[in-house]
């Protein structure tokens, strides 16, 4: 990390963002960089901006913009660093960035900025992986969530449970290298509060993923229902828009129509289906194919039925397809006269809503159920929600290790026993600070990040 790295950060908007950080970052820019007041931006006050002018390796001038200079070890990557603020045009930055090579400079590869900051003790692993998450946040309440983790909603707590964990090792290591001494019951008493403690609140972290991954990733929602159910005109109705066609012709729609639906807190990759049914058009049947295997691979199926008609045979397609899913049958057209009898509906469904997708009606009620029933109602996202995979993974054998450990203190085993197992709950703890977690996943976890991040 000896080098000085530069990224274009953003870009395509009126405003554009040349990062730069490293040894010779505040040098680099100050042969670059020309400011308007006539003074060297290496006298500039840190993190104060100052306007002039940004020039090529030959002298002539790139853009009239604005530099600001940062000193470590109060910056973002702990190393000095410096920032370009120029108009945003693609040209502007690529020949800034340019300017900044022909100064020894090299281009930051992905991730490399927050990684440095890792490296260099400015963020645990759990907090620079939570960067990752707030960039790439597809709703208000993911961002929220990944904002509380940055500033260490997850990594603050997995700290202070492995800085428990490693002083009681250090009391039962104190036993084990005297063991000529008799051993105080109070130790192990001591040892066992603390083990189920930590046991509960790592569990309870852990199987808070599945929340936390819906919350990042959406919900995969499939919309099925026999030709003219009204699948379309739900779509459209959760949209607010126009965005499937929607005729009386039976077979309209062929082929997949995805979309995010937002629903309170929950997001919803929504995908409008060919109708279920027997026919001969091998184009509509390929339709139908599509819809089945997306079904089958969906997390959750809104079944759709046209309540002004009898349940038919294309119906009980949809029914088959629904078993063993987490479905919610929708009774649709209630603006008309209801005419299909909802005995065999409650057999196959917990949960049954009468809507008119045409004119809106009922639609309060799918859309309050819809958050309650994946398990996402609103409530106050302070970070706790795990959405890392491997976060969750390295939580779970934590917790794992602890219980073992509690084990060996409640049952007369050994303190080494005791210690043995608490130390992999220690070690797996690590994996998420980042304190023992290995060369080859610190780089995996930073070449999912952009370049400029």
């Amino acid at each position: 990390m000896n080098d000085t790295i530069a990224a274009i950060c953003s870009a395509g908007g009126p405003i554009g963002l040349i990062r730069v950080s490293g040894e010779r970052a505040i040098e680099a820019v100050c042969a670059v960089f020309r400011a308007k007041n006539g003074k060297s931006m290496s006298e500039a006050p840190t993190q104060k901006l100052v306007y002039g002018t940004l020039h090529d390796a030959m002298g002539r001038m790139i853009d009239c913009c604005y530099a600001v200079v940062l000193r470590a070890p109060h910056t973002y990557t702990g190393e000095p660093m410096a920032e370009l603020q120029c108009h945003g045009s693609t040209a502007v930055l690529t020949q800034g960035l340019e300017a900044l090579f022909s100064q020894g400079v090299r281009q930051a590869e992905a991730g490399e900025f927050t990684r440095r900051a890792f490296l260099n003790g400015k963020m645990g692993l759990s907090e620079a992986e939570a960067v990752h998450d707030l960039i790439t946040a597809r709703t208000a309440e993911a961002a929220r969530n990944a904002a509380a983790q940055v500033m260490g909603a997850v990594g603050s707590p997995v700290q202070q449970m492995r800085d428990e964990l490693i002083g009681m090792v250090a009391h039962f290591h104190a036993v084990v290298d005297f063991p000529d001494e008799d051993i105080d019951p109070v130790l192990f008493d001591d040892a066992a509060a603390l083990l189920h403690r930590t046991t509960s609140r790592l569990y309870a972290m852990a199987e808070s993923y599945e929340r936390g991954r819906i919350l990042r990733e959406g919900v995969p929602c499939v919309i099925l229902g026999r030709p003219n159910a009204g699948k379309s005109t739900l779509l459209n109705t959760l949209l607010g828009r126009e965005r499937a066609i929607v005729t009386n012709i039976p077979g309209t729609t062929r082929d997949l129509i995805e979309e995010n639906v937002k629903v309170g807190q929950l997001l919803l990759r929504v995908t409008d289906t060919a109708g279920l049914r027997d026919t001969n058009d091998p184009v509509e049947q390929a339709g139908i194919d599509r819809a089945m295997a997306e079904a089958s691979a969906c997390s959750l199926i809104l079944a759709v039925f046209d309540g002004s008609q009898p349940l038919n045979e294309d119906d009980m397609l949809v029914l088959a397809r629904s078993a063993g899913h987490r479905a919610v049958a929708i009774i649709n057209k209630d603006d008309l006269p209801r005419v299909l009898d909802e005995k065999l509906l409650k057999k196959h469904f917990l949960h049954i809503v009468p809507i008119s997708a045409k004119t809106g009606e009922g639609m309060d009620r799918l859309l309050t159920l819809l958050p309650r029933l994946i398990g996402l109602e609103d409530g106050a996202l302070d970070g706790a929600l795990i959405t890392n995979a491997r976060q969750a993974a390295a939580l779970a054998r934590a917790a794992e290790r602890c219980e073992a450990a509690l084990y060996a203190a409640t049952s007369g085993m050994t303190p080494d026993a005791v210690v043995m197992d608490a130390e992999g709950a220690i070690a797996a703890l690590g994996e998420i600070t980042g304190e023992t977690v290995t060369e080859a996943v610190v780089t995996r976890i930073f070449s999912d990040f952009c370049v400029g991040k």
